[in-house]
């Protein structure tokens, strides 16, 4: 066991805390007492695994998440007091994998960092160093650096722009994106009139070049009233 954990908590003896009873279970640890250092370190160091606290200075840690999230695919466990019910449900919906709620059991922290990293590994969703970047997920597989797509090892010809919606949801592999919000990421614009038919278009377009059977996708999926999701497959 030698997985790297950043432990991100404004605290020092909350963060000091977890920190140790990790170090006792053999992995190595980084502190963060902030949301710029914790995007910082989780873009240039090695980490497997995040303990990200949501009330810090500078920069709060659902903002830090999304703009790690655009850059990394690893576990990230919200630790959120109870009276912040909000910030839980906003967490998970905008990319964090799971949540504890302060106060917490060190026994209960672990358990979680132990199975966060067991489901991730076993999906190979980390793929900083053991992936070379690549982004792959069933007969899937997304290259960010040559923007290619490949289904069952056959290369995929996207458009521009279906390409961005591509890479967004194999980024994001089972997390819901709204329409508008696919809108305003790859089109780089605020929500237009007709946007979610906009998204339709080409989600319809991208199933046609990538699906078995459109008709029914076994990856791209609409979830009813809420937006599209790329399913996650081992």
């Amino acid at each position: 066991m030698n997985e790297c954990i950043l432990v991100v908590d404004d605290d020092a003896e909350i963060a000091g805390a977890i920190a140790i009873t990790l170090e006792r279970e053999g992995y190595r640890c980084l502190k963060a007492a902030d949301g710029l250092e914790a995007v910082d370190l989780a873009l240039t160091k090695p980490v497997d695994l995040i303990l990200l606290d949501v009330m810090m200075p500078k920069l709060d840690g659902l903002s830090a998440l999304l703009r790690i999230r655009e850059k990394r695919n690893l576990p990230v466990i919200v630790l959120s007091a109870k009276s912040e019910d909000s910030d839980k449900i906003l967490g998970l919906n905008i990319g964090a994998d799971d949540y504890i709620t302060k106060p917490f059991n060190p026994i209960e922290v672990l358990a979680r960092v132990k199975s966060q990293l067991r489901r991730y590994t076993q999906l190979g969703d980390i793929h900083a160093r053991t992936r070379t970047g690549l982004l792959v997920n069933g007969r899937l597989t997304y290259d960010p650096e040559s923007r290619q797509l490949t289904a069952d090892g056959e290369s995929v010809r996207l458009t521009a722009t279906e390409t961005k919606i591509v890479e967004l949801l194999m980024r994001h592999p089972g997390r819901v994106f709204p329409a508008e919000e696919i809108y305003q990421r790859v089109w780089g614009e605020e929500t237009a009139y007709a946007c979610e038919n906009t998204v339709m278009v080409h989600i319809r377009r991208i199933r046609e070049k990538v699906e078995l059977n459109p008709k029914e996708p076994d990856y791209i999926k609409v979830v009813w009233g809420i937006g599209y999701k790329m399913e996650r497959y081992g």
